[in-house]
């Protein structure tokens, strides 16, 4: 089993680095870790009890998750555990925590649990997959940094005309 901690500072305000991830039409334009996802049933951005589809990008196209959302208080924090299993993974469960650190700045503070299988040789991929699903986790949120310094106030400008700020 792994169980990670990361912090990453963005540079956008905490509802606009929350919606960025959550609402899939704007995780597409960054997120190549996820080729696809969706919530089930077709809403725009999970709720708490959404399950979503999400395949993997890139070279992890043949992975594919079903998670379901057991924490989302928009924009301060979401988590969501796996649905089921998906080679590699016999257990996963993550959480985003948002804080605004200043203007246009906020703290991104993300936790997962791993766990790999089949059991019999955890002990020989589990050190692996750790190892990839963390570097993978830096550079994702590395390619969401990027994103917001020239895209945050598209974001801002999109939560207006959605009346999801004032």
């Amino acid at each position: 089993m792994a169980h990670r901690r990361f912090e990453f500072e963005m540079p956008a305000a905490a509802d606009v680095v929350f919606d960025t991830f959550h609402y899939h039409a704007w995780r597409a334009r960054w997120d190549s870790l996820v080729g696809q996802a969706h919530v089930v049933g077709g809403a725009p951005c999970a709720f708490v009890g959404a399950e979503t589809e999400n395949t993997g990008g890139r070279w992890l196209k043949f992975l594919s998750m079903r998670t379901r959302f057991v924490t989302f208080d928009r924009p301060r924090l979401a988590a969501a555990t796996m649905v089921g299993k998906s080679f590699p993974f016999t257990r996963w469960a993550a959480s985003m925590k948002h804080a605004d650190l200043g203007p246009e700045r906020s703290l991104l503070t993300y936790i997962y649990t791993i766990e790999s299988g089949p059991a019999p040789v955890d002990w020989l991929i589990g050190p692996v997959v750790d190892w990839v699903f963390a570097r993978q986790t830096r550079q994702r949120f590395e390619r969401m940094r990027v994103f917001l310094e020239s895209h945050a106030h598209e974001v801002v400008a999109w939560q207006r005309a959605q009346g999801l700020v004032g």
